[in-house]
């Protein structure tokens, strides 16, 4: 299964670049040709043309979720969201731009998309890369829950141990 797996958010916006710091880190577990591990610090239809003709796609990114914690870390399918990374006035949310490409027969969408979601409540439009305290305990949590994620595609096809690193 060709899965991409992308650090989304802005890493000179302190909490905002999480999504970046746990792709970097998972680049030091990961070593298997299927998977792809990339940054985005796009949304909207340039995240979608990131997506586009693999399998599954894995969007790791700062979230608000109402009931949760600051820091906490969450697995989000993309339905169960209304919009995802589009703060910008003059782009659509992913969820848009991927029911557009489907009316318009864009037929290499992943079948599958999930969320692993780091919970802020606001994102401070702070300048730096350092992640507050709280978001960066986060960030093993979501390198685990990106690893277990990968592990459950890799066994569907007899993936075995070894292309973890």
């Amino acid at each position: 299964m060709k899965t991409i797996v992308l650090g989304v958010g802005n890493p000179i916006l302190r909490d905002d670049g999480v999504g970046i710091h746990v792709a970097n880190q998972l680049k030091q577990h990961v070593n298997d040709p299927d998977i792809t591990i990339d940054e985005a610090t796009t949304g909207g239809m340039n995240l979608l043309d990131l997506i586009v003709g693999y399998d599954k796609a894995i969007l790791i990114d700062a979230i608000n979720i109402r009931d949760a914690e600051v820091g906490e870390v969450k697995r989000v399918l993309l339905s169960d969201l209304s919009s995802v990374h589009s703060d910008n006035p003059h782009d659509v949310s992913l969820l848009e731009a991927l029911q557009l490409a489907e009316k318009l027969g864009e037929n290499n969408i992943p079948s599958e998309i999930v969320i692993i979601g780091i919970v802020l409540k606001k994102i401070p439009y702070v300048f730096g890369e350092k992640l507050s305290p709280k978001i960066a305990a986060a960030v093993p949590k979501a390198v685990d829950m990106t690893l277990t994620e990968i592990g459950k595609n890799l066994e569907e096809s007899n993936w075995s141990k070894d292309k973890l690193t």
